[in-house]
């Protein structure tokens, strides 16, 4: 072993002796616990000691050896609520089929970042749970030394089982557990942390601790959600971005059958201290509430309601329209006006964010300049399960349950709507059926507490399809232009790239190829729009990488290089002698996961039926290369393999990192070939799965292929990296099955009638 300091200090451990039964509880910054009943692990039931207390904050071991752990973070299919709790279960050095996790309730005071988002839920666990797991280890060793009458340098444990090397004594985690709660808690540098060479559940294979709920339809998600006395309730908002409630006749409605109420709320009155994830961009709406989901939704469709045009967003709009000399002012956008705003006016607003050298000069003095603009639409997050929270407020108090990212936040907005102190606000989270961001953005929870709140009754707000897709919070639609200058003999001499977006820019001033080209220019600009739009998986990187890779491999191509080659080399320049100061990749590592991948995928003995793309990108501390193999048949597209090679540091649990690696890719092919949001006057034009366009199971890639580099680095982000480079690799395979480069997505519309059979 290593020791290691732990920076933990006294007051940041509790120790209790009121476990029924004898046991100890460990108290940490990451974990909780409350009361089990008994659960069954694989084939084998755990027994229960008679009682556990419900203290938020511990690691509990009961009398009998059991512990119980309490996974703080939101579970939206990252597989979090199995991995972290691994983390713990390594460094206390426990039998997993012991562990018992279970979901932990908001509570601001004894978690840090209790946020699933990022993809930072592993990295910034990593320290915080394994001292938890080492501390509490420390101490079961200090009693079992002193019951033992023994050395605690004589000790050993494995698997809960305590063993003294000079002879045949032996005791469980379970019979020491009360006396190890009269130990002090150690000071830093007593902690011993376990060498990365011997970790035994820390890179194995782990089952997910919900799989047998979801498997055999447990209640685990938020439309589970089912209370005592519960009314079922949902919103209309405005048919288009740029318009406001008028007025409505309800008195029809509130006779159907099921049908309590129908009333208007504003989420978010003028005034309110908003957060940052408080996005919508409707915040005044009607509500029908009734006791079914079925008559509410019948109900819905009956009322009629009268829309206005909401002057101030009309006036925000007005000076962008005009600018680009689109004509008439209403405040309703279309798409015709993004995409000539983004083309004719975006680029002219730009701000310089980085600049190396002297680019303007290189450019003049070039042999030749490569100029390719690339563009992508607005998406819709369509998480399998519609947006729903429950409510229960009452005059002193609000419990609320349901699927959420940022719980932390939605807590501090009810606060200020509600007028509640936080002790008096519960926030309780559900597993999510899909986030992908969209869930970062707690507005559906704000409605369902202010709904609740004036009816004076507990509800569950739930979203219909059609409600999810047309309320906003969007992926952006972006714009990037890249130039580069090349002198006589085919060198890149200056790089420009120039970037933004519809109300945000992709760009990041200092990823590759920033720090590899002496003459270097990085410009952004955004758009205002009425349109609400925020984080989609892997913001920013999900347009941003497909297109950088997309235009270094047409590079490639123009100075007569192997794509992989070329980027190789510009990685050595990186490394061996940087431009600038502030590069945020490793060239070693982002090479790493080219030649892996290179290497893997048998890169130049492809079959000569397929066209190969190849793409890399670095973002949320991880890099990932991925080669893709595309072929045609009956002018449709075949992806017959994706190979890919990431660097994310020590895989926790091998099986769930690669269903990760193998989602986001397929999910990374399926919105660049499919998928969008159009807008016509302010409307939405999809808002169902029968126009908006997701990938299906035939389309998926037959085969993908994942491999880890094994660095022993300390684990960095997973959940979103595979996602961007894929779709540079989508289009540089698209390039050679059909002759033409891709510049715009869906890429599905640019290979009507292109593709070669």
């Amino acid at each position: 072993m290593t020791k290691k300091s732990t920076t933990v200090n006294r007051r940041s451990f509790i120790k209790s002796v009121g476990i029924a039964g004898g046991g100890l509880l460990i108290g940490f910054n990451w974990l909780a616990c409350k009361r089990s009943e008994e659960v069954a692990v694989g084939e084998t039931a755990l027994e229960m000691p008679d009682e556990w207390f419900e203290l938020n904050g511990y690691l509990k071991i009961g009398d009998n050896g059991v512990v119980t752990i309490y996974s703080p973070n939101p579970e939206i299919g990252q597989n979090v609520k199995t991995s972290m709790p691994m983390m713990v279960a390594e460094e206390l050095d426990v039998d997993w089929n012991n562990v018992i996790v279970e979901q932990a309730p908001l509570n601001t005071e004894l978690y840090s970042r209790q946020l699933a988002g990022g993809s930072q839920s592993i990295r910034q666990g990593w320290e915080p749970l394994r001292r938890a797991g080492a501390t509490a280890r420390y101490m079961l060793l200090e009693a079992a030394a002193k019951q033992l009458e023994v050395p605690v340098e004589e000790l050993s444990v494995e698997d809960g089982i305590i063993s003294h090397s000079g002879s045949d004594k032996k005791i469980s985690y379970g019979e020491i557990a009360k006396a190890a709660a009269e130990i002090e808690i150690p000071e830093e540098e007593q902690v011993i942390l376990k060498s990365k060479n011997d970790f035994k559940i820390i890179g194995s294979s782990r089952k997910n601790v919900d799989a047998k709920k979801i498997v055999t339809g447990q209640p685990l998600f938020g439309l589970d959600t089912y209370k005592e006395g519960m009314l079922t309730a949902m919103i209309v908002h405005p048919p288009k971005f740029g318009m406001e409630f008028k007025s409505m006749d309800a008195d029809k409605i509130k006779e159907m059958p099921g049908i309590k109420d129908v009333f208007t709320i504003d989420t978010y009155p003028e005034g309110l201290q908003k957060q940052w994830s408080d996005v919508s961009a409707f915040s005044k709406l009607v509500v029908v509430l009734g006791e079914s989901t079925w008559q509410v939704m019948q109900a819905k469709k009956a009322l009629k309601v009268e829309w206005d045009l909401n002057p101030e967003l009309t006036k925000k709009i007005e000076i962008l329209e005009k600018s680009a000399g689109m004509g008439e002012v209403s405040g309703l956008e279309s798409s015709a006006i993004h995409t000539s705003l983004m083309a004719d006016v975006g680029s002219k607003k730009a701000e310089t964010i980085r600049k190396d050298g002297d680019p303007e000069t290189a450019f003049k003095k070039a042999t030749r300049i490569i100029e390719r603009s690339y563009t992508c639409p607005f998406l819709a997050h369509n998480c399998m399960e519609p947006m729903n929270f429950f409510a229960n407020v009452t005059e002193d108090k609000a419990e609320l349950l349901g699927p959420i990212q940022t719980p932390e936040y939605a807590e501090k907005t009810i606060q200020s709507r509600l007028g509640l102190d936080l002790e008096n606000i519960d926030i309780q989270m559900t597993r999510m059926g899909g986030g992908f961001g969209r869930r970062l953005y707690g507005n559906f929870l704000v409605e369902a507490a202010v709904i609740s709140q004036k009816a004076g009754a507990p509800v569950k707000l739930v979203y219909s399809r059609e409600d999810d897709m047309t309320d906003g919070v969007y992926r952006p639609a972006y714009h990037v232009t890249y130039r580069a200058a090349l002198d006589a003999n085919n060198k890149i001499t200056a790089f420009h790239v120039n970037a933004g977006g519809i109300k945000e820019s992709p760009l990041f001033a200092n990823r590759f190829p920033a720090g590899a080209i002496e003459n270097y220019l990085a410009e952004s600009w955004t758009l205002d729009s009425n349109i609400s739009i925020g984080a989609f998986r892997a913001p920013r990187s999900n347009f941003i990488a497909g297109a950088e890779q997309s235009f270094l491999d047409e590079l490639a191509e123009e100075t007569g290089q192997d794509p992989i080659q070329f980027r190789l080399d510009l990685l050595k320049k990186a490394k061996e002698s940087p431009v600038g100061e502030n590069n945020d990749y490793d060239a070693t590592r982002f090479a790493g996961v080219l030649e892996m991948v290179r290497d893997k995928s048998g890169w130049g003995r492809q079959d000569q039926n397929s066209n190969r793309g190849i793409s890399a990108y670095y973002c949320h501390n991880s890099y990932v290369a991925q080669i893709l193999d595309l072929r045609v048949q009956n002018n449709e597209p075949i992806i017959d393999k994706v190979v890919c090679a990431v660097d994310c540091g020590i895989v926790v649990n091998p099986d769930a990192a690669k269903n990760m690696v193998e989602g986001g890719t397929i999910d990374g092919i399926g919105h660049a070939l499919y998928s969008k949001i159009s807008f016509e006057d302010g409307m939405p034009q999809q808002s169902n799965y029968d126009t908006y366009r997701l990938i299906r199971h035939k389309e998926a890639p037959k085969s993908i292929e994942v491999y880890f580099i094994e660095n022993g680095i300390d684990p960095t982000g997973l959940g979103e990296p595979p996602f961007p480079p894929v779709i540079g690799a989508l289009a540089n395979a698209l390039y050679k099955a059909t002759g033409k480069r891709f510049y715009d997505q869906p890429y599905i519309a640019g290979l009507q009638g292109e593709l070669k059979t």
